[in-house]
């Protein structure tokens, strides 16, 4: 199948990035199938709900969440869907990629790190260049929710469930610092969603 065969690929290239970010030496090298999943993620489908009516009440209840944060509506709207869309093109719940932008960037799509890490998710550059996609931009919140969920997808899948872990993976570090905490706080408190 080929997302699994684009997940062992994501798989062995987070960890040839986690051994040369210990050692600050250049990022791994893209691989055909990374290229492959990314470029299929870039074609996916703009609209992922499943009828009209869970779309409008997904949108309303998230809009009012996020108003206070990004005031106009119709830049709301569009954020929401670019979220819903690509979280669940990766299989991942939007809920949950709510709650890690509202940690990582607090939806503002220009942050940047003190590491390097841009746009909403936070993601590094070299992700770009291990995707195949080195001219995009990170700064461009549908390619960096692209490259964010399908990174996030990676890890909750080798954390087998364990979104605390997935999550500590996600953001760089396994131990101390309580990133996943945030994240499922702003989840349980802000960004609630059952199906």
């Amino acid at each position: 199948m080929k997302s699994s065969t684009a997940l062992a690929t994501l798989a062995a290239s987070a960890l040839l990035f986690a051994a040369s970010a210990v050692s600050a030496g250049p990022a791994p090298a893209a691989s055909s199938a990374l290229e492959a999943a990314v470029k299929t993620a870039m074609k996916a489908p703009d609209d992922s709900f499943r009828d009209d009516f869970v779309r409008e009440v997904w949108l309303k209840t998230m809009s009012a969440r996020l108003a206070g944060i990004i005031p106009d509506a119709a830049k709301r709207r569009k954020l929401l869907l670019a979220v819903h869309a690509e979280a669940t093109h990766a299989g991942v719940p939007p809920a949950l990629v709510l709650a890690i932008i509202n940690v990582e960037s607090n939806f503002d799509p220009w942050a940047v790190s003190s590491a390097g890490a841009q746009g909403l998710m936070q993601i590094m550059p070299f992700w770009l260049e291990e995707a195949g996609q080195p001219g995009d931009n990170l700064f461009d919140p549908r390619t960096n929710l692209r490259l964010g969920c399908t990174i996030l997808a990676y890890y909750l899948k080798r954390a087998d469930g364990d979104i605390a872990l997935a999550l500590q993976n996600y953001y760089g570090n396994r131990y101390g610092n309580g990133y996943s905490q945030r994240v499922l706080r702003f989840l349980a408190t802000r960004w609630y969603w059952k199906d």
